[in-house]
């Protein structure tokens, strides 16, 4: 069975989807469908911006979603997920690529997500890092010893790397404590907190905005963050996709999950190779690749 997976903040580079916008006509017109959509060229950065351009969470997000999307899209016949997943923004881009939501309503939602988050990050300085050599349950008791601060677990993105968010002194105490765990810990380039409690503004933000947008039954099970569960029933996709922002990307399970369910071949679908990285740190026999 063939599980597709939607990769997230992080992945992206200049030039990404390019290749798409050059060369297929109807890959072009999505694209130009897009900057009218989010009200700027998007992919003037994304094809020839600088790599500060892309880290701004109001263009990251979109631009990751419109290469994953579009390049789905690109796959035509070729693409028959029997089941999805997405890392953190990359489940927006699943939900559409299996038609729980039209392109258009889609990337409407991760523009309203990314400025939401914007904001968040903009009113309360935090941020994030992998820990890495530590088991879950390690870094789990690290982040609940910080007193006066917050921080939490918020990507589990497969054995021995979890990554934590929170504010900027409450991450550095925490990186403190993983190396005296004997663990490493990496600060990340990101612009704040998310996956955190810190994301509640923008939560309540898009609350709205995801109740008034149309969802219908997906061609397939998509797994969810927030449980690492499949769904196909529209009102339980539009609850977890509200609850995900504030909740911990369940990765390692969702692979977990997938494998128990009978997926045999993971295709990531998007810029980058990360999420082929964490399936085979689940299971170093995994079949994963990305899509062509």
């Amino acid at each position: 069975m063939k599980a597709y997976v939607f990769p997230g903040q992080g992945a992206q580079f200049v030039g990404m989807g390019k290749n798409l916008y050059d060369g297929n006509s109807e890959c072009r017109d999505l694209f130009e469908q897009a900057n009218q959509i989010v009200g700027f060229r998007i992919t003037d950065l994304m094809f020839a911006g600088t790599p500060e351009d892309l880290k701004q969470t109001r263009v990251t997000q979109p631009a990751i979603f419109l290469h994953s999307v579009i390049l789905a899209k690109y796959m035509g016949a070729n693409f028959k997920p029997d089941m999805v997943g997405g890392h953190s923004l990359g489940e927006f881009s699943a939900l559409v690529a299996a038609g729980a939501m039209s392109f258009e309503d889609g990337l409407r939602l991760v523009v309203a997500r990314a400025n939401a988050m914007q904001k968040c990050c903009e009113k309360t300085p935090s941020t994030m890092a992998a820990v890495l050599k530590l088991d879950d349950k390690t870094v789990e008791d690290i982040c609940a010893s910080v007193q006066g601060e917050i921080v939490v677990p918020a990507n589990y993105n497969c054995p021995g790397q979890l990554v934590i968010s929170g504010t900027n002194n409450g991450v550095a105490r925490a990186c403190e404590l993983v190396k005296e765990a004997k663990g490493k810990a990496l600060p990340l380039a990101v612009g704040g907190a998310f996956h955190s409690p810190l994301m509640e503004p923008a939560r309540i933000e898009l609350a709205d905005a995801i109740e008034n947008t149309t969802f219908t039954k997906p061609i397939c099970p998509c797994y969810q963050n927030v449980d690492a569960q499949p769904h196909s029933d529209p009102a339980e996709i539009k609850r977890n996709l509200l609850m995900q922002l504030t909740s911990p990307v369940r990765w390692t399970a969702t692979v977990q999950h997938m494998m128990a369910d009978g997926a045999t071949e993971f295709i990531e679908v998007g810029p980058g190779t990360a999420l082929q990285g964490m399936v085979k740190r689940v299971d170093p026999n995994a079949n994963a690749h990305s899509a062509e």
